[in-house]
């Protein structure tokens, strides 16, 4: 997957996170919504938002830091969403998706850190 395709990727997961955060909104409990609006809307986009400043950095050293910060968010995302379902405010079914491309994000952005990583220590 080149950066190109990650960046669409990344914007497309941020689109279903709002989707879900919009659809709690009028759907949801009190603590879906909460949940929803102080927590998942913030580390959800930020996994797109993140991407794409570390896709800019000027050293190897800046790009592992802001790498570093987009595992996180992606891990984060995971998290808010297992919490939403396995207290049962959301159905699984509901975020099964989501919560795939979250550990799939994560994957991928803890690999091309540790790439860069690697790549670092070789020089």
């Amino acid at each position: 997957m080149d950066q190109e395709e990650l960046k669409s990727r990344t914007k497309q997961f941020a689109m279903r996170i709002i989707k879900l955060v919009r659809y709690l909104n009028e759907h949801g409990s009190i603590a879906a919504k909460i949940i929803a609006n102080k927590q998942l809307i913030r580390c959800g986009t930020a996994v797109a938002s993140g991407y794409r400043a570390a896709c800019r950095c000027q050293s190897r050293k800046d790009f592992i830091a802001k790498m570093n910060i987009e595992v996180e968010e992606c891990d984060e995302t995971q998290l808010w969403l297992e919490l939403l379902t396995e207290s049962g405010l959301v159905k699984l079914y509901f975020v099964k998706d989501l919560l795939k491309e979250s550990g799939e994000l994560t994957a991928i952005m803890t690999a091309s850190k540790n790439s860069a990583i690697k790549n670092q220590s070789r020089k």
